[in-house]
């Protein structure tokens, strides 16, 4: 029987590529995202049958998430593995850099990874078995100069990620981070249109990382925190 994994920001740079490895290694993939027609698109192409897009979900709003899961549970029985794409960037002085811009930080990146979590975790709990694989950044580690409140909330996922998997051991659940380097994709071309993009990490290196964490072969390491940081 094929996995069941859901993947948010499912129509994304990120997320699509994620949907795709986890589609082409024979799991079942729940596709989130926002807006229903181009998640729609992206399913229809994966190779498999069976996979679902999930659309209008408010990550930012825990019953929403507890809602998206447990329409995967109603549908399938079951959830095995999540891979949240979804956050935000933004960079400022610290002059510019004021409450409102680390709150739009911290609700894009923890609180939708926290809210998100939460739910899968409470049905995977019941069935014994899950993995969870947030994406982090390298930022996180070693914050730039403006780029407090995006490392900060960074920093957040990474601390709730090793939280998480110790807790959850006893419970036979995995929770893992990937830390990208500087992800290409045309936004972050657009946003850094001088930059030198030859070192930049492919969406599809991070897709195979995520695949990875997720499937037996990484059945004994939890609470990891990747780093994806080369082009090859």
């Amino acid at each position: 029987m094929a996995d069941i994994t859901l993947v948010t920001g499912a129509a994304g740079n990120l997320g699509r590529a994620v949907a795709a490895a986890l589609a082409a290694r024979g799991s079942t993939v729940v596709a989130l995202d926002r807006v229903a027609a181009p998640l729609e698109a992206m399913v229809a192409g994966l190779p498999g049958d069976g996979h679902l897009p999930l659309a209008g979900v408010d990550l930012g709003d825990a019953a929403s998430c507890e809602q998206a899961v447990a329409s995967v549970i109603a549908r399938f029985g079951r959830l095995d593995g999540v891979v949240h794409t979804v956050g935000g960037f933004d960079m400022a002085p610290i002059a510019d850099g004021g409450p409102a811009l680390f709150e739009h930080m911290f609700r894009l990146n923890l609180m939708t990874t926290v809210n998100l979590f939460r739910a899968a975790i409470a049905a995977m709990r019941a069935q014994g078995s899950g993995s969870l694989v947030a994406i982090g950044a390298m930022a996180a580690l070693k914050a730039p100069a403006q780029l407090a409140a995006y490392s900060a909330s960074k920093s957040g996922v990474l601390r709730l990620v090793e939280a998480y998997a110790e807790e959850l051991k006893p419970a036979g659940l995995r929770v893992n981070a990937i830390l990208p380097g500087t992800i290409d994709t045309p936004q972050n071309r657009a946003a850094m249109p001088g930059a030198d993009t030859s070192g930049w990490v492919q969406p599809a290196q991070l897709a195979e990382a995520a695949a990875f964490l997720l499937s037996p072969a990484a059945s004994g390491i939890t609470g990891v925190l990747l780093p994806v940081t080369a082009k090859g």
